[in-house]
């Protein structure tokens, strides 16, 4: 074993170097620190790996193969060892132990390279984030530039974008510009979601589980053939968990609760129609309910002039005086066809998504005000209650697609696309700020619909038996119309009409070349769009909708896939550049519960992305991911507001470092990284198994690491982030041939607790992560 581990020590530094030296010239800072922060990561989890397993042999050739992963990252299947750009995937086990505990769609934050997931809403309206990009608006018809695919269908509200996670085939992450073969919204990459497909035989599995906090949760699947051409597939879970904070406030009366209970059911129907080999139909009907709390924002935890949490500070307990709520429904379903016409196939993909949506909490995250005691905890300017509803929302989507699949050195995929949404938003404000009127309500409605069209293709040419580019071209167009008014009887303001169009050509152009039988070279330079945005809280008589010109964006990779030691290991490293111009940004205002929407000039953005995964022995395996993501501003003149400057009271404001801006309250941003965009990101898996009796035993631990960000725009100490680092565990004992299975998980077992966001415009209200969680499993398949 230590002849293994030897070997493995030498290779990961040099094929990281190689990745690095086969790319465009970056900083030699920049390669320094990366190169170092890598190599320093990979020996470490190597080592830790090679340890647990030392009194193992080396297996011969042959044995403990790693398997191949095929990946649909260029809309064919492939294997992702010959896709020249930056892929990683999460199926399996991995996908098993980091679901443990109904976890929802931010377990895969910090679980690959660059890849970044986070909530003001709790369970609801994930926000994602590749290599340093996202959006952080948290108005409802919000954009963001990461493309979130599942089962082929675009999701683009980000209330769909939470759709729990059961019986997924694989997990697909597609880093850098997708401009070309998926186009919508995405010049930060793509998550793709693959369903488990329904097949020709009888099987399914179903799931209990039980944890802490009253936590119970069930999961099942049925698959069975109708007959020889038709098989139908369900699948379904249901997850409840309790109330586990408890609302401390002395004057709770009627409509206060305790919070962070909910229940949330899902499930999905699929039929598959194949009367031949040459045609089939998959059919798919999916729907989810949840009940719960919106996130918690709990005033004055914030240390003034730190980022640490208050003295004393305890989870469990939390003050308030208003209604915290939440209501999700979505509804939908999608049909995909398929024919092979000989040398050409084509395929239909027609999708529909409808979705209704009720947020309500309290904002200033405590109870009464200065004005309306008693009040706490800590300093309470004003009072300060928000709903967000979406009573109305649909959407369309279709994809014609033709792509050869004749034998030959030139192959080609074309196609058009159409999407058409249309969305209402109800914004309400249940307190306003003057002394004795706390509960007058206020609320803006928006509508917005939005139609885009699109007509795409690729070329792909095997130039030589080493070497195989690719080109793609795509052409977007689209249309946003929008209106906003705001009603407070008797008062109002508007109509008021935003309408924006935007057309774009993406491109891109990208190479293998087969070094060796076991290792590729990739190069790529592609290009990504995001269509204007527009949204309109309008809290005063005197507001109006902004807007946001259309973002896009130009990136450089390069890097090396390859496969080690007989293909018990397996190597994926690469580097990028990018830079994006007018890049869409969300600024807050610094005095109410409201976004705007800006432009920057220019963003950039450098890293190095590593993907390792080794069978190490007979019993052990590891997995190590790593990325360094270096973004900045760059905007001379763009300068927002910064937190709680309403009154200008130092009790309740942070405390700014960026250059004083133009005006009382404002800084300016030139030079900062983006938001929630760590520098440093680094994830481990290391995983046991042994036969034991007339069964398998396996334990598994899962370990994310990354470096501090900042919340806002502008830097504050109070809303920088923590470092963090989260672990879990899985261990679990199948017998019966794998029919009968029982495990025991826990979550964030050193029970970490950091503030993850925040509140700019009030007093110090931070968002925490999830406290440690454990509880255990029984699964029968059959």
């Amino acid at each position: 074993m230590s002849t293994h581990r030897s070997v493995l020590r030498s290779a990961v530094p040099s094929l990281i170097a190689l990745a690095v030296a086969s790319a465009f010239p970056l900083s030699s800072a920049f390669a320094a620190e990366a190169a170092a922060v890598a190599e320093a990561a990979a020996e470490q989890a190597v080592e830790q790996g090679a340890g647990a397993g030392a009194s193992a042999t080396v297996a011969p050739a042959g044995r403990n193969q790693l398997e191949t992963v095929i990946v649909t990252a260029q809309r064919r299947a492939e294997n992702i060892r010959d896709v020249p750009m930056s892929i990683a995937t999460v199926k399996g086990d991995k996908l098993d132990v980091l679901t443990s505990g109904a976890a929802d769609i931010r377990f895969l934050s910090g679980r690959t390279p660059s890849v970044s997931i986070e909530s003001d809403y709790g369970r609801t309206f994930p926000r994602f984030y590749i290599r340093g990009l996202g959006n952080t608006d948290f108005d409802l018809n919000a954009s963001q530039p990461v493309g979130l695919v599942m089962d082929d269908i675009v999701m683009e509200n980000a209330m769909l974008k939470g759709f729990p996670v059961f019986d997924v085939d694989q997990v697909e992450v597609l880093r850098g510009p997708q401009g070309t073969l998926f186009g919508r919204n995405s010049p930060a990459g793509v998550i793709k979601f693959d369903s488990a497909k329904p097949v020709f035989k009888t099987e399914g599995y179903l799931q209990l589980g039980l944890g802490n906090y009253s936590t119970k949760t069930a999961e099942g699947v049925f698959n069975m053939p109708v007959s020889d051409t038709v098989a139908l597939r369900f699948s379904g879970t249901s997850q409840h968990r309790g109330n586990r904070v408890h609302n401390t406030n002395p004057t709770a009366g009627k409509g206060t609760q305790d919070f962070e209970g909910y229940g949330d059911q899902a499930f999905r129907l699929q039929a598959l129609v194949q009367p031949n080999k040459d045609f089939s139909a998959l059919f798919n009907v999916h729907a989810r309910n949840y009940h719960g709390n919106a996130a918690l924002f709990r005033a004055n935890i914030i240390k003034k002039g730190t980022n640490d949490l208050v003295d004393g500070f305890d989870y469990g307990s939390y003050a308030s005086d208003g209604i915290n709520q939440q209501d999700l429904e979505t509804k939908g379903g999608s049909i995909r066809l398929k024919y092979n016409a000989g040398d050409i196939t084509l395929h239909s993909i027609t999708g529909y998504e409808k979705l209704k949506f009720y947020s309500r909490a309290d904002v200033d995250g405590g109870y009464g005000a200065v004005f309306a005691p008693p009040s706490g905890p800590g300093f309470i300017p004003f009072p300060v209650e928000t709903a967000d509803v979406l009573p109305n929302h649909r959407q369309f989507s279709q994809e014609f697609r033709a792509e050869s699949n004749y034998s030959g050195p030139l192959q080609w995929i074309g196609g058009l696309y159409y999407f058409d949404e249309s969305i209402q938003i109800d914004s309400i404000n249940f307190n306003t700020f003057a002394p004795g009127n706390p509960q007058n309500a206020q609320y803006a409605v928006q509508n917005q619909k939005n139609k885009s069209w699109a007509g795409f293709g690729s070329l792909n040419y095997t130039v030589s038996d080493k070497l195989k580019v690719r080109g793609g071209l795509r052409y977007t167009s689209d249309k946003k119309d929008f209106t906003a008014m705001r009603v407070e009887p008797p008062l109002s303001s508007g109509p008021l009409a935003v309408n924006k169009d935007s057309h774009n050509v993406s491109w891109d152009l990208s190479g293998t070349y087969e070094l060796s039988k076991t290792t590729n070279l990739f190069a790529r330079v592609a290009t990504g769009y995001r269509a204007p945005s527009i949204q309109g809280r309008l809290n005063g008589l005197a507001d109006k909708p902004s807007s946001a010109d259309a973002e896009r964006a130009l990136s450089y990779e390069a890097g090396v896939k390859q496969d080690l030691f007989d293909r018990r290991a397996r190597l994926s490293a690469s580097v990028f550049q990018y830079r994006m111009k007018d890049k869409q940004l969300t600024a807050g205002s610094g005095a109410v519960n409201m976004n705007q929407l800006i432009n920057a000039d220019k963003v950039t953005g450098q890293g190095v992305e590593l993907d390792f995964q080794a069978n190490l022995s007979d019993e052990f395996s590891t997995t190590i991911g790593y990325s360094y993501n270096d973004t900045e501003i760059k905007d001379k003149n763009l300068f927002v507001q910064y937190c709680g400057n309403v009154l200008n009271n130092a009790a309740s404001g942070c405390t700014p470092t960026n250059r004083q801006g133009p005006f009382v309250g404002t800084s300016y941003i030139d030079g900062n990284p983006l938001p929630r965009a760590p520098k440093h990101q680094l994830n481990f898996t290391l995983k046991y198994s042994t036969e034991i009796g007339n069964g398998e035993f396996y334990a598994m631990t899962d370990w994310a690491y990354r470096t501090s960000y900042n919340f806002f725009l502008y830097e504050a100490p109070e809303y920088k982030a923590k470092k963090l680092t989260e672990g879990g565990v899985r261990a679990a004992y199948k017998w019966g041939n794998g029919k009968y299975e029982v495990a025991a998980f826990g979550r964030n077992i050193t029970d970490r607790q950091v503030i993850l966001g925040a509140i700019d415009f009030d007093n110090l209200t931070g968002i925490l992560n999830e406290p440690r969680t454990w509880g255990g499993t029984f699964k029968v398949n059959f």
